[in-house]
């Protein structure tokens, strides 16, 4: 056993473990139902603030924040220990909650969903961190199966509540509904966990981190904007296009040199966090895609209620859970490479689900996707980070566990703002193109969502509409089953052996 290990095993003994597990569950359900909430609580949020065209904003802000901020809380966490970096990340966030549900507009919504993910990027990356730190090898993936099974209470609780708040209450809540869960999550981590930090000189690598926000924030914009707002080879779309790729290049080339990288190149040459974090990104793009569109064909075309779309997501969560619970008592026996095939097949087979959805289909249809895909992910994700905690060392655990989460949010980030701007092309294409609706612009969609103010629109003009948006969530779909099927690709290249630690 590593000398850090031993004294991280000495500490243990002074941690309520049980109490510092339930508090991390604690954090881990705000986190899930935060994101089933939200999802399910958008197209009302758009029916009522309006900014359709806006619509994947909402999304990309909070994930932007998250991507950026995930590498330096799990650097922090390392130099500075876990439990002031985690507090510090809730109160942003519950800060970040309480100001969203006090948004007036559409723009003030995105504004403070920034703040939000800035506090989100500790949340989960450290949590999950925390159990590297408290529970040895065998127990790992028993636990990580434990903090998957949040997902599957919240998956149930969520889309009611969401559904409660929107239809009887405010859609302001399933923001507000964050506090006293990250309240009591914080004071429980501050009290029940001990740890002991070597303090020493530390240098952040800010220039790093600010470069990628760039990037990124450059991508985004082109993804959403490109066709609808500017032409494709416009000069705005040029210049952010050259910003994002000199951006990237300044990034590698910081990394090489920072005392402190946010983001260690030794990372990208260990084959199994390679293959891993790869997979994470493109599984990334299918969990956003399906979250962030679902609702609203459900809502929008299909006409149903927002529990109705929050039921059908939340087979996702469903299929999820029971996935990783059963991953995590095979992947030892089965091998983690068997473990990862396996379920990148079941995503690929359920993103067909969406590919061939129809309004006549019916919502369990989508529901019978969701949980199919949710439990490709539960058998893979889980054996991502499992592998990744286990082939590294204690002081090292933090960063690579940090660059796995940072992958997902990316991937995340990077979906909700490409399928946000196929969903605004194909649809201002759909609009032009038809005779009815050559004068209609994007946000006419706000109306789809508002039930008393669809029930106004004439039957032509619902026909349209709905048609238009039906169409145009097909083409996001099939971005879902493209990025499946790279999915695939990756699983194939995971190694066979995993290295413990």
């Amino acid at each position: 056993m590593h000398s850090s290990e031993q004294n991280h095993a000495r500490e243990n003994a002074k941690t309520n473990r049980k109490v510092t597990l339930a508090c991390i569950m604690l954090a881990m359900f705000m986190a899930a139902i935060e994101a089933t909430i939200v999802a399910t609580a958008i197209p009302s949020i758009v029916g009522d603030l309006g900014g359709f065209s806006k619509f994947s904003w909402v999304f990309s802000a909070f994930l932007l924040a998250q991507a950026v901020t995930i590498p330096i809380y799990g650097k922090l966490a390392d130099l500075y220990g876990r439990k002031p970096i985690f507090s510090f990340g809730v109160i942003v966030f519950l800060i970040g909650s309480l100001l969203c549900g006090l948004a007036q507009n559409m723009n003030m919504l995105i504004l403070f969903r920034l703040i939000q993910g800035v506090g989100a990027g500790a949340v989960q990356p450290i949590a999950t961190t925390i159990v590297g730190d408290i529970f040895d090898i065998s127990e790992r993936a028993r636990i990580q199966g434990y903090l998957s099974s949040v997902w599957g209470v919240s998956s149930i609780i969520g889309p009611a509540l969401g559904a409660f708040f929107v239809q009887y209450v405010r859609w302001s809540w399933i923001f507000w509904i964050n506090i006293p869960i990250g309240l009591f999550s914080m004071i429980g981590i501050w009290f029940f966990l001990k740890e002991t930090v070597h303090t020493q000189e530390h240098k952040i690598d800010y220039l790093g981190s600010a470069l990628i926000f760039i990037s990124i924030s450059a991508l985004m914009v082109i993804f959403i904007q490109a066709g609808t707002v500017w032409p494709m080879t416009s000069a705005p779309i040029l210049i952010l296009s050259g910003i994002a790729i000199f951006g990237i290049l300044l990034f590698v080339l910081q990394e090489k040199r920072a005392i402190e990288p946010i983001m260690p190149l030794w990372i990208w040459k260990h084959s199994l966090i390679l293959v891993s974090n790869l997979a994470t990104l493109t599984t990334g793009v299918v969990i956003i895609g399906l979250s962030s569109f679902l609702p609203t064909y459900i809502q929008g075309v299909m006409n149903k209620t927002p529990l109705i779309a929050g039921f059908a997501l939340a087979f996702m969560s469903m299929g999820w859970v029971v996935a990783a619970t059963f991953s995590g008592r095979i992947m030892f026996k089965y091998g983690f490479r068997n473990i990862v095939i396996v379920g990148s097949i079941w995503a690929l087979i359920g993103s067909m689900f969406f590919v061939t959805l129809r309004p006549d289909k019916g919502w369990l249809w989508a529901g019978a996707g969701s949980a199919i895909i949710g439990i490709g992910m539960g058998l893979a994700r889980t054996v991502f980070i499992v592998g990744i905690q286990n082939s590294v060392d204690w002081k090292m655990r933090g960063v690579a566990t940090a660059s796995n989460m940072f992958m997902n949010i990316l991937g995340n980030t990077m979906g909700a703002a490409l399928l946000g701007g196929i969903l605004n092309l194909k649809l201002l294409n759909f609009l032009r193109s038809s005779g009815k609706g050559g004068g209609l612009q994007l946000d006419v969609i706000n109306i789809l969502l508002d039930p008393v103010k669809r029930g106004a629109l004439p039957q032509s003009e619902l026909k349209l509409l709905t048609s238009g948006l039906a169409l145009s969530l097909h083409n996001v779909f099939w971005g879902l089953l493209i990025f499946s099927v790279l999915s695939f690709g990756l699983a194939i290249f995971f190694p066979k052996t995993v290295n413990q630690n």
